[in-house]
């Protein structure tokens, strides 16, 4: 990891930098394969599931035999366990329900406003190296409590043209109604368009690699609608001495091994903890099955020193890390004032990895700086605000004359008309 030592605020955006690919490199491949998705349908995603997964699938669809078989492999033990961070995900988001809002805004004009679920769901779960079944309880649970009618998921099969058994046994505890053996590029294309095989969607969620980032933000041009840019995962620690090397060192490898465009960064105002912890993350990767994936993102990483609190808090804010954990004395002040950020873990105890699994919150959250101006996924992330009015012949009243005012000061008589219309009626009462 690189160690920066006091760098000037004009280098942040620099040392910040995230590693990953601009989208002129890869948006004429995903364009590329949108076309022919679009046109061909399924053998355009068979193709594609041929190339890239080195696999052939004679049915895309995944049946209740192939669900049944799956569930039937899991250990009690993990699937104890995926019962238990279900539960607390579901306990998590009921609570972020809200009741209809209602308001008289003047004697007369009655205005409320409810929430409705987005009918058609897709949920992309990446499969590969690492297949995130929690990603699955992630969106399909907060999907089943906002009332969505269809939950479509798509994952990548394996050379032998199964998905994970994890990946199924999860679908099928979460209510996901169809699962799909596409991955990719081509399964975005195919819940934008829909294909015989695949249902079009109305908004599509989940993490995947760049192309997949791409892919989605390709799929906003046709109609569908996206959680957010959620690309290569990220984690940004602060820590002073009060922090535990080997936590910190464990945390930063945790997201380390996602893949090798991970990136995490530990900003300190302890120059002996950095060293620590740099010894701690050389002695711990030599142990991790995914070593080489690990060390390649390591490579991306930087360790960097800052004099205080202040300053570190600033340099935190201009990157907008997807995942924040504070490990210091004044935890307060970080919490307190933290701007930019995905999910914030606070104290020695709060690993990153609770909130991948098991605490209750969502995992699935906006990378890339995205923090800025996105949320993680929650409950509201799959329901529309509609709002209503109810207005008397009290309230046209109490309010026609100024929309009078209004339309005919924009020129627009059609809409003066239409409340002149009322108001003349009034009178006639």
């Amino acid at each position: 990891m690189k160690k920066i030592y006091n760098p000037k605020p004009e280098t942040w955006s620099a040392i910040l930098e995230r590693p990953t690919k601009t989208v002129d490199d890869i948006e004429a491949t995903v364009k590329g394969i949108f076309k022919e998705v679009q046109t061909k349908g399924d053998f355009a995603v068979a193709k594609y599931t041929s190339l890239f997964d080195g696999v052939s699938v004679p049915e895309l669809e995944v049946s209740q035999t192939e669900i049944a078989t799956a569930i039937a492999t899991i250990s009690n033990e993990l699937k104890e366990a995926i019962q238990l961070a279900k539960s607390n995900i579901k306990k998590f988001h009921a609570a972020q329900k809200t009741n209809r809002i209602t308001v008289e805004t003047t004697e007369g004009v009655n205005c409320w406003q409810e929430k409705r679920p987005i009918q058609k769901i897709g949920l992309y779960i990446p499969g590969g190296t690492a297949p995130l079944f929690s990603t699955v309880l992630m969106l399909a649970v907060p999907a089943n409590i906002a009332g969505c009618s269809e939950i479509v998921l798509c994952s990548p099969p394996d050379k032998n043209g199964n998905i994970n058994p994890a990946i199924l046994y999860a679908a099928y505890l979460c209510g996901v109604t169809k699962i799909l053996k596409v991955g990719g590029i081509q399964a975005i294309a195919g819940m934008t368009f829909g294909t015989v095989s695949i249902p079009k969607v109305y908004k599509i969620f989940g993490p995947g690699n760049q192309f997949v980032t791409v892919a989605k933000q390709l799929a906003t041009q046709f109609g569908v609608a996206i959680d957010m840019p959620a690309g290569p995962s990220e984690l940004l620690i602060v820590a002073d001495d009060t922090a535990n090397a080997a936590f910190v060192a464990s945390d930063l490898l945790s997201q380390a091994e996602h893949g090798t465009d991970s990136q995490v960064i530990l900003v300190s105002t302890s120059k002996q903890l950095i060293d620590e912890v740099e010894k701690e993350v050389q002695s711990q990767i030599e142990v991790l099955p995914r070593k080489a994936i690990a060390e390649k993102a390591i490579a991306n990483s930087k360790l960097i020193y800052v004099e205080n609190d202040k300053i570190a808090l600033e340099l935190i804010d201009e990157y907008g890390p997807e995942h924040f954990i504070i490990c210091t004395k004044d935890e307060d002040f970080y919490v307190n004032n933290i701007g930019n950020a995905g999910s914030v873990f606070i104290g020695n105890y709060t690993p990153e990895s609770a909130g991948d699994y098991a605490s209750g919150t969502n995992h699935t959250l906006p990378t890339n700086g995205y923090a800025k101006n996105y949320s993680g996924v929650n409950l509201d992330s799959f329901t529309k605000s509609m709002t209503f009015q109810k207005i008397s012949e009290k309230g046209i009243q109490n309010i026609g004359p100024a929309i009078e005012i209004m339309a005919e000061a924009e020129g627009l008589q059609a809409h003066k008309n239409a409340v002149t219309l009322r108001l003349e009626s009034c009178k006639v009462s």
